[in-house]
Parts: C-alpha cells; structure tokens; sequence
C-alpha cells in the first residue's frame, strides 16, 4: 500500500511518461472502430437510398407466389418492419454484452460478434437470387444485434486500452466511423452507383467485407490489460499488453492504478444489471448515463435525417439532387465528429455535451419557427437548410459522441460492463421508439413535433449543468471519488486515505458513515 503522498507523486510523474499515442493502439482503434462501429453507421443509413427498388422487389417476389398484388397495408407494415427490426435487434445485441465482455473478453467479444454480421451479409446479398423478401428482414435483425455489441463494445474497449489523457479522443473514434459508415452508405446509394434496381443486393451485402478484414487482423493486438488483470487476474499479461499499447517497458503506474481499483472494488465483485440499479453508491453515474443516452436518441437526430430530404425540397432543391444533398449533410457529420476528436481533451467533455445538446434545442426551436413560416416568408425556407446544418453541427460533436465515452469514464471495471448493457439498451430502444412514434408525431403535430425535440435538449442540458462533472485528463479512481461524494458514499481504499477524508469532512464523514452503513 503506498501513502497519499507518494501516490500523487507518482501520478504527477505518470503525466510525463506516458500519454502518447503509439502505433498500435492507433491501429487497435482504427480496427476495432472500422471493423465494427462503421457497420453501425452503413446499416442505418443503407436501405434509403434503394427503398423504392425493394419495395418493388417485395411485391415482385409477393406477386409471383400468390399471382396477386400485394395490398398497400401490408407492404408499408413489411417495410416498417425492414427498418425497425434494426434499432430491435440493436436492444437484443445490448442486452447480450454483459455476459459476452465478462467470459469471452472485449476481444473475444468483437471477434465473435463479426460472424453476425457476415451471415447477415452473405444472407442480404443473395436475398435477390432466392427470391425471398423474409430473408432481409431477418438479416435486419442480425445485423442490429451485430450493432447492438458493437455500439457498446468497441468504446469500451477502446477507453481501457487508452492513456487517460488520451481516453476521450480514442473514445470518439467509434462514433467517427459511424459517421463515415452513414456517409459511405449514402455516397455508395447514389443512383449512379448501387441505389437501383440491380445493385441494392451487393449494397446490402457489402457490411460483411469490414467484419472480414477485422476477424483476420484483431487477433494480433492485445486484449484490454484492464480485463486481464482485474477480471482474469494475470498480470503477466496485462503488462506486456500495455506495453505493447505503450511503446515503453515503463507501466508500472498504470499497473499500480489498476490493482487500486482492484483493490476497491473486492468487496462488491462484479456488478450485474439488477445490482447495478439497487447500488447506492453509483445511483447518480447510472441516473447520468440514461439521461444522456436518451437524450442523445429522443433529441431527434433520425427525424432531422428523416425531414432533411423534405426541408432542401421545399426551399427549392431539385428532387434529382436532393439525394448529393443528402450525402454532403453526412459529409457535414463527418468532418465535425472529426473535429470532436481533436478538441475533446482540450475543451473537455461537459462543454462539448453542453454545447452539443445547446445548439440541438437552438436550431429545433428555429426550425420549428422557419417550417411553419417557409410559406409566407420567402426566405425561411433557407434558414431551415442552416437549422438542420447547425443541429447536425450540435450532434456530431456533443450529443453522439460523448455519452459512450462518458459511460467507459464513470464506472470502473466491475459495474462498467453493466453499465454499457443498461447505456446501450436505453440508446437501442429509444432508437426503435423514435423511430415507430416519429411517423404519427410528425402526421399529428407536423413541423410542431420539433418543440418536443426542442424541449428533451433543454432538459438534457439542465441536467449535465447540474450533476455530470468533467472528467478530462483523470483516473477513473478520481472520477469515481468525485461521484462517491455526490451519492453520499465512502469508497473502500487504503486506510490512510480514508483518514484524510475524514479529517477534511469532519461533521460530513460522519454523515456519511451512517449512510454507508445503511448499505
């Protein structure tokens, strides 16, 4: 056990050794994310641009086993579904990380889960020759259990191989390569190229070549040494993983850390879902994760997509073009989660959340404004196009990115896999939701149903004002005691720590030993 003193010494020191960015950890990042988060993007942009074509290819199919047409009903409920069966199978995918990061490892896991989505692929792809319009919609929900993993696997495995002054900008690379997936899809759906009546099956079927490429190059890069030593306990390994992610020999801070963290968390073992939620002691991490995923999802973002086509048309846009159109809003979305990245560890995550979800709730409230007024005024109709910009401006560097990376930050290792199960299955449904409820609220309320995207934001950003601290640039120990302090809880350290919590909190320790011994 080392003193209080000696520690922070080691920790001014851990700032100057390490901290760079070594190769292989660029390559385990660009693997993991390219291979797995930039299928999540593809596929949820893939089928818009040549939903015509399979709608066609559906009745086509339909018409030629019953010899009649099929009716209009149940070819909009058979394409519902094709699209919604993703965002479901996304909850299924999320409700299976717990048990899939804990025995198979972040590695494994990322390995297994390829084999989804190139069944899904090959399935997609040859859906055309077999002549069945069932098979795409089963692939559908494949494909979204392969994203469901994959959303919450690849930020936290890569925040645990990170140095922490590096964690939130790796962090930021999966929701990177979403955003290039989303682009990819949209520039590959061009007419011109594979959104037509022959190439929507290779569009389909293209998702599995990343998963490919990534089961042949993962498994030469090391596995999160934060698993090996805390959850397997081999420290031999996890040494000469973070060497390797390091560049250096030198680990022996972040090995120290670790054990820390370890230590702490003895007690409490490894947290499951239910456990999680009754835990006093990360009541308000757990409580901060939900607000934000679900602010991220309810916020709008797929309605913004989904009105984009609509709003470019009204001000003029020819519909031939609106489709470049299209793609240069995700070229938009690329360049500045691209940007997050490098101003992550600079500004910090709460400004970048904060900012996010403000510019959201400012262009919802003009869009609402600018829809309602485009047919009047004649100029409003282009304040729409700079609405939707500046909201996809606001997304792309706060509201997608950060809360992934803020969920790898607020837990440690026990209770982090739960807390990615709880984080993902909110991020998944609420996806479904908005995806189902958005057709009626738009048919009911019209450009109104922006106000209510208006009003989630606001309340989003009160709540990060409020409770979420930043944790730029700290251990997940720090972070941890600074959310320990919130929930009203001691943490479980070296006794000499704890001595010196005391003696700072006088009155209020004594508070808090009566609440923990609530627990």
């Amino acid at each position: 056990m080392k003193l209080k003193g000696e520690k922070e010494e080691s920790s001014d020191h851990d700032d100057g050794s390490k901290g760079k960015m070594t190769l292989t950890l660029a390559l385990v990042a660009l693997i993991s994310a390219f291979g797995s988060s930039f299928q999540y993007g593809y596929n949820v942009s893939v089928i818009n641009s040549p939903a015509p074509y399979m709608q066609d290819f559906y009745n086509q199919t339909y018409f030629d086993r019953n010899g009649v047409p099929m009716d209009s009903g149940f070819q909009t409920l058979l394409w519902s579904l094709t699209v919604s069966m993703y965002p479901l199978g996304g909850l299924f995918g999320s409700l299976m990380v717990w048990p899939l990061v804990n025995n198979c490892g972040r590695k494994g896991t990322l390995l297994i889960n390829n084999l989804f989505s190139i069944v899904a692929a090959i399935l997609m792809g040859t859906s055309e020759l077999a002549k069945t319009f069932e098979v795409i919609i089963l692939s559908r929900v494949i494909m979204g259990i392969y994203a469901g993993l994959a959303s919450n696997v690849v930020p936290m495995f890569l925040g645990e191989l990170s140095p922490k002054n590096l964690r939130g900008a790796i962090g930021v690379v999966p929701q990177l390569f979403i955003t290039v997936g989303i682009l990819t899809a949209q520039i590959l759906g061009l007419n011109s190229i594979l959104g037509n009546a022959e190439g929507w099956p290779v569009l389909l079927g293209l998702t599995g070549i990343p998963s490919l490429l990534q089961l042949l190059i993962l498994p030469f890069f090391p596995e999160s040494p934060r698993y090996l030593l805390i959850q397997k306990g081999n420290e031999e390994q996890a040494r000469q993983a973070l060497q390797r992610l390091r560049g250096c020999d030198d680990v022996y801070e972040e090995i120290e850390e670790m054990r820390r963290e370890d230590e702490s968390e003895k007690e409490e073992g490894q947290f499951s879902v239910l456990s999680l939620c009754t835990f006093r002691g990360l009541r308000w991490q757990l409580i901060s994760i939900i607000v934000m995923m679900m602010g991220q999802q309810l916020s709008g973002v797929n309605a913004v997509f989904y009105y984009a086509d609509r709003i470019f048309q009204s001000a003029g846009v020819d519909n031939k073009n609106v489709q470049y159109v299209t793609v240069s809003i995700g070229a938009i979305n690329v360049v500045m989660t691209l940007l997050a990245v490098f101003i992550v560890e600079s500004l910090g995550r709460r400004i970048l959340l904060l900012a996010g979800f403000g510019l959201c709730c400012v262009s919802c409230a003009v869009l609402t404004l600018a829809l309602n007024l485009q047919n009047t005024v004649s100029w409003m109709s282009y304040l729409s196009i700079v609405c939707v910009i500046v909201y996809i401006i606001g997304h792309a560097i706060g509201a997608s990115p950060i809360p992934f990376v803020m969920i790898t930050e607020m837990f440690l290792q026990s209770s982090r896999p739960a807390a990615f199960m709880v984080g993902g299955s909110v991020h998944w449904l609420c996806n479904f939701t908005v995806g189902l409820v958005f057709l009626y609220m738009e048919a009911g309320l019209g450009p109104y149903s922006f106000l209510i995207f208006c009003a989630i934001c606001l309340a989003t950003i009160i709540y990060i004002f409020i409770i979420v601290p930043e944790t730029k640039n700290k251990t997940f120990m720090e972070i941890n005691r600074i959310m320990a302090k919130r929930n009203k809880v001691e943490i479980q350290e070296d006794k000499d720590e704890l001595k010196d919590f005391n003696t700072f909190h006088g009155g209020q320790a004594r508070k808090e030993e009566t609440s923990s011994s609530d627990l």
